[in-house]
């Protein structure tokens, strides 16, 4: 039998079974794969990202098209399309970037907790403040029901995290001689959670193990905030332009109180008020956000 018209004009060959060919196409790459009969345009977009995720940039918006026969080129991918014949489809990036909105929830975030540990004491600068902060956030993340990562760097030499801070309840307390927290176990959490899409990162030291952590999470399509006022350096000059360069790249620097206040959005939200308590409770005026 002659292929069959694939809704919005593709052409291709009918196939049986539970699976259908795909010619994945991006940039100069074309490579064959196979997605679910009835496939719609999330499961080729997870496909793309399991293809090409090294290579597509997350803060692009795309299209994906549809080669169709009937016109001999590439078509925008139909409303509505599902996948039912042999096919080829492509990926194209805009040329606009994608504005990060950095809309928060507390189902699809995770906070990171960088080593914030004994022996950086008296070295970081404002680190009483930052530690102040760094447990304002972890109780809230309790009371929100966040999960939370926390890495220490190299404890044998350096100590644990320091006692100020509640460890309670968090997902992954972990050991690492790599400056970024993206460690295998991280990267297993994080596949096991969800819906996650947001990371809340703080502790020290801004210009290395923040920045490195940040720079991998965005680089694996996750949206990263920085706590300016729980995240501190050694040298200041190092935190301002750690903090600057990373603004440059899409990851959003904001505040405890603004991340606590975005999370429950409402006023009528049932921890509204245990939030608040926290806020007024604690909050240091440090003058460590003056040198943002």
């Amino acid at each position: 039998a002659a292929g069959a018209a694939a809704p919005g004009g593709g052409v291709c060959s009918p196939a049986g079974g539970g699976s259908v060919p795909v010619l994945f196409c991006f940039s100069v790459f074309a490579r064959p794969s196979s997605v679910p009969h009835g496939a719609g345009y999330e499961l080729l977009i997870q496909k793309f990202l399991s293809l090409y995720g090294d290579q597509i940039d997350m803060h692009r918006k795309f299209v994906v098209q549809l080669f169709a026969e009937e016109w001999s080129q590439y078509i925008d991918l139909p409303k509505g399309f599902l996948v039912s014949e042999r096919c080829k489809v492509r990926l194209v990036p805009l040329q606009i970037q994608m504005t990060t909105l950095g809309n928060l929830t507390p189902s699809s975030t995770v906070f990171f907790c960088c080593d914030m540990q004994e022996r950086f004491r008296p070295a970081i600068k404002y680190f009483g403040d930052i530690i102040s902060v760094g447990q304002r956030l972890l109780q809230g993340a309790r009371l929100l029901g966040i999960p939370v990562i926390v890495t220490e760097q190299y404890p044998k030499g350096l100590g644990s995290t320091v006692q100020e801070i509640d460890l309670t309840g968090a997902k992954l307390v972990l050991p690492k001689t790599k400056f970024s927290m993206v460690l295998p176990e991280v990267e297993a959490a994080l596949a096991e959670i969800p819906g996650v899409r947001s990371v809340v990162l703080f502790g020290v030291e801004t210009h290395v193990c923040i920045q490195q952590t940040a720079l991998e999470l965005i680089g694996r399509g996750l949206e990263v905030h920085i706590v300016a006022d729980a995240t501190s350096s050694r040298s200041m000059m190092d935190r301002m332009f750690a903090l600057e360069r990373l603004s440059r790249t899409g990851i959003i620097v904001t505040t405890s109180e603004a991340i606590l206040l975005q999370l429950v959005a409402d006023k009528e939200h049932p921890k509204f008020k245990e939030i608040q308590n926290l806020i007024k409770a604690s909050a240091p005026e440090s003058g460590l956000l003056s040198k943002v």
